[in-house]
């Protein structure tokens, strides 16, 4: 999918990477030369990238917030996930009590996997004890 800007700016999401992502927006340049618009392929770059991971253990997101509250806001009357705003690397991660995560914002794929290396000792700390 392409959202497509008077600034002839074009903006391609649902890529599943890098290359995907490029080869995508190659193509929609195409498609908009061949309605006799003057078009080049330049600038291509990368502003987010979305990862997703389970951990396969519940995860006691009151705690984690109240230690983690500096970074983290948890209103689960509003929305039933934890958001938690690293720093470095600079990735906001949705954290689920299913211990399903949602990590986000990232330029680099390798932010991803930082960021949830960061985490994860601290979602094994937040744990859910097996009664």
């Amino acid at each position: 999918t392409a959202l497509i800007f008077a600034s002839g700016k074009v903006v391609v999401t649902g890529a599943k990477g890098e290359d995907e992502a490029k080869q995508a927006a190659r193509k929609y340049a195409r498609i908009i030369q061949k309605l006799d618009f003057p078009v080049k392929f330049a600038d291509f770059k990368v502003q987010n990238m979305v990862g997703s991971a389970d951990v396969k253990f519940p995860i006691r997101l009151e705690g984690l917030s109240f230690t983690h509250g500096h970074y983290s806001s948890y209103e689960p009357e509003l929305f039933p996930g934890l958001i938690y705003r690293m720093k470095r690397p600079k990735v906001v991660l949705l954290i689920f009590v299913s211990g399903k995560v949602v990590l986000t914002g990232a330029k680099h794929r390798d932010e991803i996997y930082e960021a949830f290396e960061n985490i994860y000792p601290t979602l094994r700390e937040f744990a859910k004890k097996k009664e």
